[in-house]
């Protein structure tokens, strides 16, 4: 196929860019249905007997960012060489060219292609929410990185001690009598009250050290999501040698931005670890003046402790008896074979509420669920 997507095998056009499309997925770019669909139709439009325009055709419609033309270029190049391609299906894929009803069902192996496309597309991704983090490639963490933008986070509530106008619970005599004299006396409907909700305060403290760098971007893109669904009522900070802040950098609404100003931010990135002391510092200066007082505290460690682990082990002590929950996210707790048997996990344990997994897309999401609960 020297000047334009000719099979000299003897496959249908559209069999041959719709295989280039998978062949694509399979390199980690983010091709989806949709997406194949305009690439077939802009290759219609200006026709498949120029390689050149063949070309533009995807990479207008293929890629969806600046990095992902690097991995389209040396996927093109294979696919479509004056040689035959190097890898080819032995079954020729299944067309997901989308045709208009006409009121007979439509053509029934179309169809079965479609859903097919789907299935593998949705199969992809979910094999991708529960790989480890730290073991995926470039394009593989961008995807993921897309997979947060779409991550539903439902920040938790408390009740108020403050009741407000409702349809049904306690009576409220005040505001029945006052309805009732602007009736000039004559009976009316009984209101109604009961407390009001108010959001609950969500602390995340970010492990960011040496042993946690694989999954520190992770991390901070879900404390992210959260810090952007309650701006308020959220704060975020990083643990090292060291306490950092970082709850403002990530209330800027571009994921990437925030993470850069976040790491502008954090003078210990990817250096050592000081749990025990770092946490008795968010305590001292944050957690007993307020932050803490009936929050759901969530600690995103290893648990790696170079200190005294009952250090370690005094202040999540303090933490539970101020905080609402507390929470810890270890990402080797979703290995096979993993025992909390290190000090400063041993140490901490007592007096966690959950102890959860923290190293795929899928324990993130099982993360954020956790915390909004009531």
């Amino acid at each position: 196929m020297t000047d334009g997507v000719d099979d000299p095998d003897g496959h249908d056009a559209d069999e041959v860019l719709v295989a280039f499309c998978h062949a694509l997925r399979a390199g980690g770019l983010d091709v989806t249905l949709d997406r194949t669909q305009a690439f077939l139709r802009a290759v219609a439009a200006v026709g498949a007997g120029d390689r050149a325009r063949v070309y533009w055709a995807g990479r207008a419609t293929l890629c969806s960012d600046p990095d992902d033309t690097r991995v389209y270029d040396r996927a093109f190049e294979s696919w479509f060489a004056a040689e035959h391609p190097r890898s080819r299906p032995s079954r020729p894929a299944p067309r997901v060219i989308q045709q208009a009803d006409l009121g007979d069902g439509g053509s029934e192996g179309e169809s079965e292609g479609d859903d097919r496309s789907v299935a593998m597309i949705a199969s992809d991704e979910d094999a991708l929410r529960h790989r480890d983090v730290a073991t995926l490639s470039t394009v593989e963490r961008k995807r993921i990185a897309r997979m947060f933008a779409r991550l539903e986070v439902h920040p938790p509530t408390r009740r108020s001690p403050r009741r407000g106008p409702h349809r049904r619970g306690d009576v409220d005599p005040s505001r029945t009598l006052r309805d009732q004299l602007r009736r000039g006396g004559e009976p009316g409907p009984i209101k109604h009250r009961r407390r009001r909700r108010r959001p609950r305060r969500v602390v995340l403290l970010v492990d960011v050290s040496g042993s946690m760098e694989p999954y520190a971007d992770s991390l901070l893109r879900l404390a992210h999501r959260m810090v952007v669904a309650a701006p308020r009522s959220t704060e975020v900070f990083t643990l090292g040698t060291r306490l950092t802040r970082v709850t403002s950098a990530l209330r800027l609404r571009d994921p990437d931005r925030a993470l850069a100003a976040a790491g502008e931010v954090v003078p210990d990135w990817s250096g050592g670890t000081r749990l025990g002391e770092v946490l008795a510092a968010f305590v001292d200066r944050w957690g007993q003046r307020g932050m803490a007082r009936g929050a759901v505290v969530v600690i995103a460690s290893d648990g790696w402790e170079r200190g005294d682990p009952a250090m370690l082990g005094l202040q999540v002590q303090r933490l539970q008896r101020l905080g609402h929950r507390v929470v810890w996210s270890n990402p080797h707790r979703g290995k096979v074979g993993y025992a909390p048997v290190q000090g400063g996990i041993a140490a901490a344990l007592p007096f966690v509420d959950a102890f959860v997994a923290g190293h795929s897309m899928a324990a993130f999401a099982a993360v954020a669920d956790l915390v909004s609960r009531d």
